[in-house]
C-alpha cells in the first residue's frame, strides 16, 4: 500500500553548516528494516532535488531504530548567509516525511493506534 512516510516513522531536522540533518524514526524494529532497505540516500536525494544541491549521505543508528541523512549544500550559505525563510533545515524533516512508499499491509497493521 502506497503511504506517507510519515505513517510510519519520525523526523527531526535542522542545519549542520551549509547542509541540514535529517533524522528518521522508525515506528517499530520491523519498520526500521523496512526503512533500510527502501530509504535510500539516493532516494533521499531525488525528494529533495530542488533544495540539495549537493550528495546525500545516510547513517543509521540501529540501536535507535533510526536512519540520519545529511543533505549536503541545501541550506544556501548556512543560517546566517542565507536568504532562504528556512536558513536551519527545520522543515526539512516534515518535508522528507512527505515521501510516499510502496509499504507491505502488515508492516501498518503493527503501527495502527500509535502515535
Amino acid at each position: 500500500m502506497k503511504v506517507k512516510l510519515s505513517r510510519i516513522a519520525l523526523a527531526r531536522s535542522g542545519d549542520k553548516g551549509d547542509g541540514s540533518n535529517v533524522g528518521v524514526l522508525a515506528r517499530s524494529p520491523e519498520i526500521y528494516e523496512f526503512l533500510v532497505e527502501n530509504l535510500t540516500a539516493e532516494r533521499v536525494r531525488r525528494h529533495f532535488r530542488e533544495i540539495a544541491f549537493g550528495p546525500v549521505e545516510r547513517f543509521l543508528a540501529p540501536n535507535l531504530h533510526a536512519l540520519n541523512f545529511l543533505l549536503h549544500d541545501s541550506l544556501g550559505g548556512g543560517g546566517s548567509l542565507s536568504l532562504k525563510t528556512d536558513a536551519q533545515g527545520k522543515t526539512h524533516g516534515l518535508g522528507l516525511l512527505e515521501m510516499e512508499l510502496e509499504v507491505p499491509v502488515s508492516l501498518l497493521e503493527g503501527i495502527e493506534g500509535r502515535g
